[in-house]
C-alpha cells in the first residue's frame, strides 16, 4: 500500500511518499520520495496575522504540484494537515477553500494537540524502555509541542506558541514563555522524566553538526548542544550556510531551535536528548495506514 502525507507548516511545507509492507513482523514503512519547500508563511502571520497575496500564490502553486503528484503516484489514500501558521491566520479557512477550489486538494487545519498525538503515533517508543517516562518535544516554526508518556500512554500533553520563525519575528509573548516553563516545572514535580526526545528539522541537523556519536540510539547531550549553538551563534545567518552547508531557510532558526531545546533540559533538569528521524508527515502515515486497516476489519466483519 501506498500513501502520501501533506505538512504545511510555519516554515516549510513538506511532501512525503511511504510505502507500506505488511510482514508477519508486522508493518515495515519506507519512504519513497520527500519534497520540502521553504514557503516560510509563520513570517506574514507572526508579523501581520494573515498570510499574503504573494505567499499565498507561492502556496497554491506548490500545492497544485503536490496534488499532480500524488495523482500519478497511484497511492491509496493521502492527508494533508497545516500546523501553526494557518491555525493562527486570518484568512487561513478562506485560503483552505481556496486550496480545495483551484488544487481539489483537502486541507486539514489541525489544533498543536492534534499535531502532538499524530507526531508520537510514530514508533520510536519501540527503541524505549517501556517503564520509563520521557518528554517528547517537536520544535516548530510556529509552536512548540509537547508529551510526556511511558510505554505507550500519553499522560500529558501541551502545545505552546512558541517556534523558531515566531522568534525571529520577535513574536513570542513573555507570558507564553513563562507558561512553557511553568508546564515543564509542574510536570517534573509529577513524572519522573528520564529523558528528553526532540523531534524536527533543526533537532536533526543539529545532531548531525554536532560531536555527538552516531549509535542505533541517537543521543545528544546538553553539553554538545550547546558547543553547537555556541559555534553557530557566532556567525550571520549567510555565513552558517557557507561555513556549515546549511539550507538558508535552516540557516536563521536553527540557534533559535537550540535555544528552546537547552530551555528545555535546564527546566527539567534532563541532560540528553534522543533524536529519532521522524516527524509529523511520518506520523500522517502511520495514522492512515492504522485507520484503512481497521476500516478493512470492521467492513470484514460486516460481510461475515
Amino acid at each position: 500500500m501506498k500513501f502520501a502525507a501533506i505538512d504545511i507548516g510555519s516554515n516549510a511545507i513538506r511532501l512525503i511518499f511511504m510505502t507500506v509492507y505488511e510482514t508477519i513482523d508486522g508493518p515495515v514503512y519506507k519512504k519513497s520520495s520527500f519534497m520540502r519547500l521553504p514557503i516560510r508563511l509563520g513570517d506574514d502571520v507572526f508579523k501581520h496575522g494573515k498570510i499574503s497575496s504573494e505567499k499565498r500564490k507561492k502556496l497554491l502553486s506548490a500545492l497544485k504540484g503536490f496534488k499532480y503528484l500524488i495523482d500519478s503516484g497511484d497511492v491509496n489514500q493521502y492527508r494533508a494537515c497545516a500546523t501553526s501558521a494557518m491555525r493562527d491566520a486570518k484568512n487561513g479557512q478562506e485560503i483552505i477553500k481556496e486550496i480545495k477550489k483551484d488544487c481539489n486538494l483537502e486541507i486539514e487545519i489541525i489544533s498543536g494537540k492534534e499535531e502532538a498525538e499524530i507526531i508520537f503515533s510514530n514508533r520510536f517508543v519501540d527503541l524505549l524502555d517501556a517503564e520509563k517516562e520521557y518528554l517528547y518535544v517537536d520544535v516548530g516554526g510556529g509552536s512548540t509541542e509537547m508529551i510526556v508518556f511511558s510505554g505507550d500512554h500519553i499522560q500529558e500533553l501541551a502545545s505552546f506558541n512558541i517556534g523558531t520563525v515566531r522568534i525571529l519575528n520577535d513574536a513570542v509573548k513573555n507570558d507564553e514563555w513563562k507558561r512553557m516553563i511553568s508546564w515543564l516545572k509542574a510536570t517534573v514535580e509529577e513524572c519522573h522524566i528520564d529523558m528528553v526526545i526532540g523531534s524536527g528539522g533543526n533537532i536533526t541537523k543539529l545532531f548531525k553538526l554536532s560531536k555527538a556519536k552516531r549509535e542505533i540510539i541517537r543521543l545528544i547531550s546538553e553539553n554538545q548542544l550547546q558547543e553547537i549553538r555556541d559555534e553557530l551563534a557566532q556567525y550571520s545567518a549567510k555565513r552558517r550556510v557557507e561555513i556549515f552547508r546549511l539550507n538558508t531557510d535552516r540557516a536563521d532558526v536553527i540557534v533559535p531551535a537550540a535555544d528552546i531545546f537547552l530551555k528545555v533540559l535546564k527546566a527539567t533538569d534532563t541532560s540528553k536528548i534522543f533524536v529519532p528521524k521522524v516527524g509529523l508527515v511520518d506520523g500522517i502515515v502511520r495514522k492512515m495506514y492504522r485507520q484503512h486497516k481497521m476500516a478493512q476489519k470492521n467492513k470484514e466483519a460486516k460481510n461475515a
